[in-house]
């Protein structure tokens, strides 16, 4: 089994649910222009990708393992995930409007976000513990988090930069992310 700081810098670095396995692009793309909306939807995606956890976990484990049921996993935990949506986004709407309204369009897409479904089926497929899914999965959210917060600075940067018309928007924001993610890749043999 990894020890904690192992499944953390895994997590974070070398296996960046984001920047190296390339889920979770639409709300790193969608919210990651200003740092305030990044960090609201980072903290919404931990939230979710713990309690998502802590409920699918001992669902598979209590419920769809013993009764051969593991085939519907997927469904299972989608729809677990939706009710997780739902509760981040009605506390949201109550607690703080102005970040609700930030994230916009992109707090529902959570419910369908890769990366949170992603890292559920992963903790079952890795055969982790309770103990270390919930670890992996804050970790996991961790990381996307930092990727978020990473692409913001770089917006903000190609806001101000000299570009020529031909790359602006879309074509700019999506070789920054390239680039980004290719920096990544120089810790994926940290952990070999």
């Amino acid at each position: 089994m990894k020890t904690v700081f192992t499944l953390m810098i895994t997590a974070i670095l070398t296996d960046n649910i984001v920047l190296s396995k390339f889920m979770g692009i639409c709300p790193f793309l969608g919210v990651s222009k200003k740092l305030s909306s990044s960090l609201g939807m980072g903290a919404a995606v931990i939230f979710v990708m713990a309690c998502a956890t802590l409920v699918t976990y001992p669902v598979y484990a209590l419920i769809l393992e013993p009764n051969n049921l593991t085939y519907l996993r997927t469904v299972a935990f989608i729809l677990i995930i939706a009710l997780f949506v739902q509760l981040v986004e009605i506390i949201l709407k109550k607690v703080m409007p102005p970040l609700y309204k930030a994230l916009g369009v992109y707090l529902p897409l959570i419910t369908t976000n890769c990366a949170v479904l992603g890292v559920t089926l992963q903790n079952i497929d890795n055969g982790f513990s309770f103990g270390y899914a919930i670890l992996n999965s804050v970790f996991v959210g961790m990381a996307f988090t930092l990727a978020l917060i990473l692409f913001s600075g770089v917006r903000s940067r190609l806001e101000t930069a000299d570009i020529p018309a031909t790359f602006k928007g879309v074509p700019s924001t999506l070789i920054a992310a390239s680039i980004v993610s290719v920096s990544f890749m120089a810790f994926s043999g940290l952990m070999s």
